[in-house]
C-alpha cells in the first residue's frame, strides 16, 4: 500500500540547531532515502520551497481569488514529502520514524487512496 509521508518544519526549532547539524541531518536523510529507494520502499521524495513562495487559489461564486503565501499562518509548514510503499500503517510509521524531521517539526502519514477504484466507481 502507498502512504504519503508529509514533513512539517518549524523554523524556530530548525534555527535552534547547532551550526552544521542541519546539514548533517539532511545528509543522513538523503543517504537513508537512497537506501529506501533501493529497497523499493521510497517511490518519490521532494522538498518544497518556503511558504512565502506559495500562492493560494480559491473560487467562490465563480470568482477566482489568488493570495500570496500559505493558506493560514501556522507554526509548522509543509516542507516536503515522501511517497512510500509499506505493508501497513505500522510499517509506514516505522519508515517515517527513521527520518530525523520529527525532532524539528512533525511527520504526518496518510494512506494514498486508490484512484483507479475511484475512477471505476464514478465511471471516469
Amino acid at each position: 500500500m502507498k502512504y504519503l509521508v508529509m514533513i512539517y518544519n518549524d523554523d524556530a526549532l530548525l534555527g535552534a540547531l547547532p551550526e552544521g547539524e542541519f546539514d548533517a541531518l539532511m545528509r543522513g536523510c538523503l543517504v537513508h532515502a537512497d537506501e529506501l529507494r533501493e529497497e523499493g520502499c521510497l517511490l518519490d521524495s521532494q522538498q518544497l520551497e518556503a511558504p512565502a513562495t506559495a500562492k493560494t487559489v480559491r473560487i467562490r461564486s465563480g470568482k477566482v481569488t489568488v493570495v500570496d503565501g500559505p493558506f493560514a499562518e501556522t507554526k509548522e509548514y509543509l516542507g516536503g514529502f515522501n511517497l512510500i510503499e509499506a505493508a501497513d500503517m505500522d510499517e509506514a510509521v516505522r519508515i517515517a520514524s527513521e527520518f530525523p524531521w520529527s525532532r524539528t517539526g512533525c511527520i504526518e502519514i496518510r494512506p494514498v487512496r486508490d484512484v483507479a477504484s475511484v475512477r471505476r466507481r464514478v465511471g471516469a
